[in-house]
Order: C-alpha cells, then structure tokens, then sequence
C-alpha cells in the first residue's frame, strides 16, 4: 500500500489516497476532484479541469501517467 496526495497530482491539497496500485490512486484523485467540484470548492477547479483534459485527450496524456506511475513506483511502502 502506498499513499500519495492531492497535492503530488497538482491539487491544492494534502488529502492522501492510498492504494496497491498507481491506478487506484489516480482513480481516487479523480473521485475527490469530481466531488470537489460537485461541493462548488473553486481551489480544486484548476486541477478538475486538468483531470477532465487527461481523460478526454488520453494519447496525449501518456507522459503524465508515466511521471505518476513512475511517481507511485518510487514510494515507500507504508
């Protein structure tokens, strides 16, 4: 299990999200944004908008999902 914060995806918090996998983290990322933006939290608006970009535009999104991959690989275990 590994954590990593809204903060290390580009979010303006340290909310953690845990997960085995780099893909459970970044869907967990995903989820606190969609909610943030559904609770009208306009500090998180910026990286919503930069989550919905990724998930529109996937081929080009590659290199960020390899630096968030690699990101997650190189943490501890907690």
């Amino acid at each position: 299990m590994k954590t990593m914060t809204c903060r290390q995806f580009g979010g303006p918090c340290d909310l953690p999200h845990r997960g085995e996998t780099a893909d459970e983290v970044i869907a967990a990322q995903d989820k606190h944004l969609k909610e943030a933006e559904k609770a009208g939290d306009a500090t998180h608006q910026e990286a919503r908008d930069a989550m919905k970009g990724r998930w529109k535009r996937p081929k080009q999104s590659l290199g960020w999902y390899r630096d968030m991959k690699a990101a997650f690989a190189a943490l501890p275990d907690d």
